[in-house]
């Protein structure tokens, strides 16, 4: 599912820009400078590109993966006796959806920028192009996971970096200078990046202890809930493995499918 939306598109652009300038200023100005002599370098620069390479994987899967899109029905139907906020389908605590003219289950809402209604829809990001919604919402905090490991990974090296005598570069004015200034860079890009993603994925945790997306935060949906464990409303989004394995984004949610609607006949 790729939605083509100008901004999403600007933002995942500026994603992959923002990844791959940090592992060029980190190899290049960081270890090659400081570390060429030691096996930390050669460690530093499989640890830093394992978590770009799990980035990207997580990240791709969370902008092609199908949120959760509710299916169309297969011909039209008049709606025009079920205007009122108050009518439902004949499917227990189903909804009616004006704008995609389907029938929708239990906490599904519209997209604006999707055009379509999305399971357990959290909320539409454009920097994955895509809605957060039930099927997706696991790859989505991975991302935020790496980007912030990433974040303090950067900073940590450029701080060793700059802690660490710089022999090879201590003589040469112009290449010390360059060095500086890309180290400075990368530390703006790593706290910039690194507290919005705190912020999102903080977020995020707390709609999912809570069992409450941010749409239905926002319009303030009473909805019946039963108390749940944190560690099983996890697994809700991260799937039911073991929870060593839920930062890995090589696993797959389940497809779920809603016999109701798929047996529904016009």
């Amino acid at each position: 599912m790729f939605v083509k939306d100008p901004c999403g598109v600007v933002c995942i652009l500026i994603t992959y820009m923002a990844v791959f300038y940090a592992d060029y200023v980190i190899i290049k100005w960081v270890v090659l400078q400081t570390m060429l002599d030691s096996l930390w370098g050669t460690f530093n620069v499989v640890m830093f590109n394992t978590i770009i390479f799990l980035l990207i994987i997580s990240h791709i899967k969370a902008v092609v993966t199908d949120p959760g899109t509710v299916p169309l029905l297969q011909m039209e139907v008049d709606f025009s006796n079920m205007v009122s906020s108050d009518s439902r389908c004949e499917f227990v605590n189903w909804t009616v959806c004006l704008r995609c003219e389907t029938y929708r289950p239990p906490r599904a809402h519209h997209c604006r920028i999707c055009q379509r209604c999305i399971r357990r829809m959290d909320h539409h990001c454009p920097w994955i192009n895509n809605c957060v919604g039930e099927r997706n919402q696991k790859f989505f905090i991975q991302f935020l996971v790496y980007v912030g490991v990433l974040s303090v990974y950067s900073a940590t090296l450029v701080a060793v970096s700059w802690i660490k005598e710089c022999k090879e570069c201590s003589n040469d004015i112009p290449l010390k200078e360059t060095r500086i200034l890309h180290s400075i860079v990368l530390l703006l890009e790593s706290a910039l990046f690194g507290l919005f993603v705190a912020a999102i994925l903080i977020d995020q945790l707390q709609a999912i202890f809570t069992d409450e997306t941010a749409v239905e935060r926002v319009q303030k949906q009473e909805l019946p809930k039963d108390y749940k464990p944190k560690m099983m409303l996890l697994s809700e989004v991260c799937g039911k493995e073991h929870p060593v394995f839920w930062l890995f984004p090589c696993s797959s949610v389940p497809k779920k499918i809603d016999a109701s609607l798929m047996d529904y006949q016009i």
